[in-house]
């Protein structure tokens, strides 16, 4: 029965694998195949939005691309088609997006809140601490009888 399991589960794997997209795309230069790979991995899929064009199904993706391998045969660099396809997309096609006033809150947005967790946890400690410290916490004559009395039949 086990092994029953075992060949479905990796049947239903490799069915998964078969649909994937597969694009062959004849680069003049070694280098263009290698530059092409990062771009892919690098430029974020509209319409997946958590996955690289590389990855993707999605037939914009397949466009994307087609549009990067183009561009590479146009001679174009790196930075010319990432800023293509920011033009057309935003920033949002981009997994690192650049460092503007726009995306400044995504770079230092966490740290901020963090930053501003710790901050609010401190002011809580040191406000007890100064409570303690100015007597709030100490005992009434009345609980402090009864804690003896509680005490003294303890040890008894």
């Amino acid at each position: 029965m086990k092994r029953w399991i075992a060949a479905a589960v990796l049947g239903l794997s490799i069915a998964g694998v078969a649909h994937a997209a597969i694009d062959t795309y004849e680069f003049a230069k070694e280098g263009d195949r290698e530059r092409f790979r990062e771009l892919t991995k690098e430029l974020r899929c509209p319409k997946c939005q958590n996955q690289d064009i590389a990855d993707s199904n999605a037939p914009i993706a397949a466009d994307l691309r087609k549009e990067i391998f183009r561009m590479l045969g146009e001679g174009k660099d790196n930075q010319q088609i990432i800023d293509f396809m920011v033009d057309r997309y935003g920033d949002f096609v981009r997994y690192k997006p650049a460092l503007t006033g726009k995306t400044a809150l995504l770079w230092f947005g966490p740290a901020g809140l963090l930053l501003g967790g710790v901050v609010v946890i401190a002011l809580i400690v040191r406000r007890r601490r100064v409570e303690r410290a100015a007597g709030k916490d100490t005992l009434t004559d009345e609980e402090r009888k009864r804690l003896d009395q509680l005490l003294d039949k303890n040890q008894e």
